[in-house]
């Protein structure tokens, strides 16, 4: 097999200006060890996976989260139930709030007509400190949950710190899923505070949720006010609602609420696989720290950097460009479509916005390749510096249109991770080399290898992504799981003591990685994921529909397929009517954005004798496994059932390979 070619090179002087070097070298100092030279990744990263109590402690010390930190760092390495800094107390907000420059905004807000707002560290503090304050004044204490179904603009930023600020728990779904989406997820945590939008725009359209926001206040007997904010029309008082401007009028510092390492932060979803998606729970230090890491030693921002990363509110990324806050670089905004008015908006906010650090999904970068774009050609990138890629694996091809149609010395980090940690796995560093379709390393203080299905760590062949040491932001717990089983069948079989994510992952035997997608069967579009039982309980409101299957299928050239099989009722037929009506089914009632590429018509849904859907070795027969190795017939009710899939797949790879994608 050729090597893949390098398409930049770290020099002995970019790594010296590195905030890792510095941090190896501060470390090396404190404790009498040597990490290379100049700094060699590999060392470092052997050491903070071999000596996790000294790495996540320096790192606690080095970024100032916990100065000195006093008692044990990981008092019970267990997985799952590790015990971290059990005498340790701090707050997140506090830590957002602490290292802004006032030199610099907090925020820069851009919408899709390239209009800008900044927001300074001072008034970002004190909309925190009157948010915190309202939410006190209505009766929420520590622990009560505080719940957002709002656009990726600035009161999300706000209501989350301010919710932290007093030790409440955070939740928030995206506008554009739903009432019933959002039900199945706020029902189950029970709010106190709803902060919900009038409204968004998208793709140059606006879109009125005044309705769904009744609908979902009407279902949560728990809430104690609902907070509205005005996106699309004037504020009001409707149906007795309070107005966000009047939530955070009386600006003030704000007071911080001390809060023992693990106490809950927020609580993010699953995609909902195999039932209601289920609130994964992170804790404020976990977060703290993590993100810390990720920010300053992988990222390698710090105050005056512009850090963007294209998300929804409904994708982990939110949360992580929110928290790139703590390293005191200023996060830019973007409340819109990724490429409204045309493809390369994101390469037209950098120019407009002057970004250093510009975050997006693989999906479209491999979009712009494709396009034939070379935003280079058009926009002022000077100030860019990194580019970061999530969501999917990003091709080699694209890897090389970055150098070639963006920027040739950029630093382009391609990262994989998961809602369920709130961070990466395996990443970037700019101490070592980009090569073209690889991820560069397993980052600091995670110890990931690729696993067989014997449980044998393995180089050079594909195997299952698995953790074998704890992390800080791995889950506090799930919320509604008392006794954590849910907790354990999900991350810590068929190996306990070992975390499996759902990923393929070949480690080279070069050290680099390479992520090949999903082992399981979530929905990963654009990095937002939704599991299937959402779409059938969409789907399954059809009377023309008697059983369906959908699958998600990354694809070798980077795109995602994602095509609905239909088993329909005696005597209907797939109109153009019906498949309207399926995909506005899943519309409204699941996420715009999971609406099928293609509804086809199959005599029969593939199951197990047991009754499920046959759905993960459906996938690996659309990417391209021998059907005798993706299927067991042995284990469906109708073996004959498989068939049409077998032809459909095999057609639909053909000719991907005579059009040149596959």
């Amino acid at each position: 097999m050729t090597t893949p070619r390098v398409l930049w090179r770290p020099t002995p002087e970019s790594i010296t200006a590195t905030r890792l070097h510095r941090f190896a070298t501060w470390v090396s100092r404190r404790r009498g060890i040597t990490f290379g030279d100049p700094t060699d990744y590999d060392a470092v990263w052997r050491w903070s996976v071999d000596h996790l109590d000294q790495f996540w402690g320096d790192l606690a010390a080095w970024t100032g989260a916990l100065p000195e930190p006093t008692g044990p760092v990981l008092a019970n390495p267990a997985m799952p139930g590790a015990v971290w800094f059990p005498d340790a107390h701090l707050n997140f907000a506090e830590q957002v709030l602490k290292n802004g420059s006032e030199r610099y905004p907090a925020l820069v807000v851009v919408d899709e007509n390239l209009e800008t707002a900044e927001v300074p560290w001072a008034s970002l503090r004190g909309q925190v400190g009157a948010f915190a304050d309202t939410l006190r004044g209505l009766g929420v204490r520590r622990g009560d949950r505080v719940a957002g179904y709002l656009p990726n603009g600035p009161e999300a930023v706000v209501a989350l710190l301010g919710a932290a600020a007093i030790g409440a728990v955070w939740t928030v779904c995206a506008p554009d899923f739903g009432a019933k989406a959002v039900l199945d997820r706020l029902a189950q945590v029970e709010p106190a505070v709803l902060v919900a939008a009038d409204g968004y725009r998208f793709n140059g359209k606006e879109y009125d949720r005044r309705d769904q926001v009744m609908e979902i206040k009407a279902a949560l007997p728990t809430l104690r006010a609902t907070i509205l904010v005005p996106v699309l029309h004037p504020a009001d008082d409707r149906d007795g609602t309070m107005p966000w401007q009047s939530a955070v009028a009386d600006e003030r510092q704000p007071r911080f609420d001390p809060l023992p390492f693990d106490h809950p932060l927020w609580i993010v979803y699953s995609s909902g696989t195999t039932g209601l998606p289920k609130g994964i729970v992170h804790g404020h230090g976990g977060i703290v720290l993590e993100q810390g890491k990720q920010a300053t030693l992988h990222n390698d921002i710090g105050p005056g950097d512009r850090f963007y990363w294209y998300a929804s509110t409904a994708w982990i990324m939110w949360n992580i460009a929110v928290s790139a806050l703590l390293s005191g670089a200023t996060v830019i905004i973007h409340n819109g479509s990724p490429s409204y008015p045309a493809l390369d908006a994101q390469f037209a906010i950098a120019e407009k916005t002057g970004i250093t650090y510009l975050g997006t999904s693989a999906g479209y970068l491999s979009a712009c390749e494709k396009a034939g774009l070379e935003p280079r050609d058009r926009f002022d990138l000077s100030s860019l510096r990194s580019i970061g890629s999530t969501g999917s694996p990003l091709p080699a091809s694209t890897f090389e249109w970055v150098y070639r149609a963006v920027k040739s010395d950029v630093f382009l980090s391609s990262s994989s991770g998961g809602t369920d940690i709130a961070s990466g796995f395996i990443g970037g560093t700019t101490l070592l080399p980009v090569v073209a379709g690889e991820l560069q390393r397993p980052m600091l203080g995670v110890a990931a290898e690729a696993w067989d299905g014997s449980g044998r760590p393995v180089v050079g062949e594909l195997g299952e992504l698995v953790v074998t040491k704890p992390m800080p932001s791995m889950p506090v717990g799930f919320w509604g799981d008392p006794d954590g089983e849910r907790y354990r069948s999900t991350y810590f079989e068929p190996w306990p003591g070992v975390w499996r994510h759902g990923d393929w992952l070949e480690i080279t035997g070069r050290g680099t990685c390479r992520i090949m997608g999903r082992s399981d069967s979530t929905l990963n579009r654009g990095g937002v994921r939704m599991g299937t039982a959402e779409i059938y309980a969409a789907v399954d409101t059809i009377p023309e529909i008697a059983d369906s299957l959908v699958l998600g299928v990354e694809e070798a050239d980077g795109t995602y397929y994602m095509p609905l099989f239909v088993r329909l009722a005696p005597g209907a037929d797939l109109t153009d009517q019906l498949v309207t009506a399926i995909r506005e089914a899943i519309r409204t009632k699941a996420s715009p954005r999971h609406v099928p590429d293609e509804v086809i018509a199959v005599p029969a849904i593939p199951r197990t004798r047991t009754g499920k859907r046959l759905e993960v070795p459906l996938k690996r027969l659309f990417q391209g496994m021998d059907p005798e190795k993706a299927l067991n017939a042995a284990s469906l009710a109708d073996p004959s059932s498989v068939e049409t899939f077998v032809a459909l797949a095999r057609n639909r790879l053909r000719d991907s390979a005579k059009s040149g994608l596959g």
